[in-house]
């Protein structure tokens, strides 16, 4: 991976996701049951799940600053396992694993979103809920060009992060039903960075897609 990639960038991001915690809680507000958590990082959602969850599972490919890591899950009133996995591969559950589904700030590196998100809905329940704040595609078309402009250099810098993508559409693409979707710009930052989706949304019935 590299020293930067190995040590630089988790620093990084670790202090950069530590400058929208403010977000978090309303985000994860309805969170429930077991969770799986898509894009675990460094465990930063953890102190902001409500009361009603019952466990984590905390999946991500990468594991980074690995002490502050463990003191994060030995903080946590819930059970939480970990699970070194791409989003897009085929998940280890079975089917309707999950009450609920959550990523933050996930989607925009996953290389094949479509793929992840036909997944976390396989493993849902079918009363479940998919809780998700993402940064993407600005309705702007200003800034939309610059976040095309910009894509090659942060995927270079922020572990394949992508600017500009529409997070609404591709959740729908995944088989979910967006039931509630806020749009916002969230300050301080450059707006090519900072336009948020907030949102919750559940499985299609047809789940074959």
């Amino acid at each position: 991976m590299g020293f930067y990639a190995d040590h630089v960038f988790p620093r990084f991001m670790d202090w950069g996701m530590r400058q929208v915690d403010s977000l978090r809680s309303e985000t994860l507000a309805g969170a429930r049951g077991a969770v799986l958590e898509v894009g675990f990082g460094t465990g930063l959602n953890l102190r902001h799940y409500p009361k009603a969850v019952e466990k984590v599972v905390a999946l991500d490919p990468l594991r980074a600053l690995e002490q502050r890591v463990s003191e994060r899950i030995a903080g946590a009133r819930f059970p939480v396992e970990r699970v070194s996995r791409p989003a897009d591969d085929h998940l280890p559950f079975d089917d309707g694993s999950f009450d609920c589904v959550v990523t933050t700030w996930t989607l925009c590196s996953v290389e094949e979103p479509v793929a992840a998100l036909s997944e976390m809905r396989r493993v849902l329940r079918d009363d479940g809920v998919y809780l998700f704040i993402e940064h993407g595609r600005s309705d702007d078309p200003t800034t939309a060009r610059w976040q095309r402009r910009l894509n090659p250099l942060q995927r270079r810098i922020a572990g394949g992060c992508r600017l500009d993508r529409p997070i609404d559409e591709l959740v729908a693409s995944g088989g979910f039903e967006i039931r509630g979707l806020d749009r916002f710009v969230h300050d301080p930052g450059p707006r090519a960075l900072s336009e948020m989706y907030r949102g919750h949304a559940v499985a299609r019935p047809d789940r074959a897609g």
